[in-house]
Parts: C-alpha cells; structure tokens; sequence
C-alpha cells in the first residue's frame, strides 16, 4: 500500500478523499490490494473525521454548518432541499427551529442521520 500517510489536516483529508471516491465507482475485490487501501483510507477519514468533527456532541445547527462545510454544500443547497432561501437562512440563524419534515428531507436529500437533528437546542430571538 503505497502512498498511505495520516490524515493531519483539512489539506489531508482532501487527498484521501480524492484517493477514495474512484474505489465508490469501481469496488475493488475482496482480498486484493486495492481491497486493503480502500479499508485503511476509510479508517484514517473516519478517524480524522470523529476526531475533529465529534457528532454526538454537536447540537444540530452546529452540526449542520459542519456538514455543510466538509461536503462543501452551500446555504443556497440548503434551501434546495428545504425549499426556501429565507428557510434555510432563518434555521442556521437560528431564528427557526427544524421541523420533523424539515429532518427528514435533509436524511433523505444527504443521509444525514436524524438523530443528529432531533436534539433541542436554542434559538437566537434577538
């Protein structure tokens, strides 16, 4: 397994993001080399991943503004799949809270795990 280091940084990740997604296409066989590099870069991403970016303990908007961040999804992607340019505006400024139905289109549209939404958290009302 060549070209295999730790993942350290944003910069890091990027790379074994980039190594990964051809293996998402194109699965390599069970017991092959390629079998092994996919197994290790998914471990080092999901290591790095719940290092510094810990999901039980993020409340949901939080949360969200991460997700957004490392999938590179915008507020305008946000409001394609809440349906409204001022909703998504008025969730991550927490000026409204989520919806039942708002938690599901986003489990739906991103497989975000609902119950990293289903959390009470505060809205900003000043």
């Amino acid at each position: 397994m060549n070209n295999i280091r730790p993942i350290r940084t944003d910069a890091d990740l990027e790379w074994a993001i980039a190594e990964i997604t051809p293996y998402f296409d194109h699965a390599p066989e069970k017991g092959t080399d390629d079998a092994d590099r996919f197994d290790v870069l998914a471990d080092l991403i999901e290591a790095y991943e719940n290092r510094d970016f810990p999901v039980e303990d993020m409340e949901p908007i939080a949360f969200l503004h991460a997700f957004l961040d490392l999938t590179g999804r915008s507020q305008a992607d946000l409001a394609d799949v809440l349906g409204s340019r001022s909703r998504a505006s008025e969730i991550l400024n927490r000026r409204r809270t989520l919806t039942v139905e708002m938690i599901f289109k986003l489990n739906q549209a991103w497989d975000i795990p609902t119950d990293c939404l289903v959390k009470p958290y505060a809205l900003d009302v000043a």
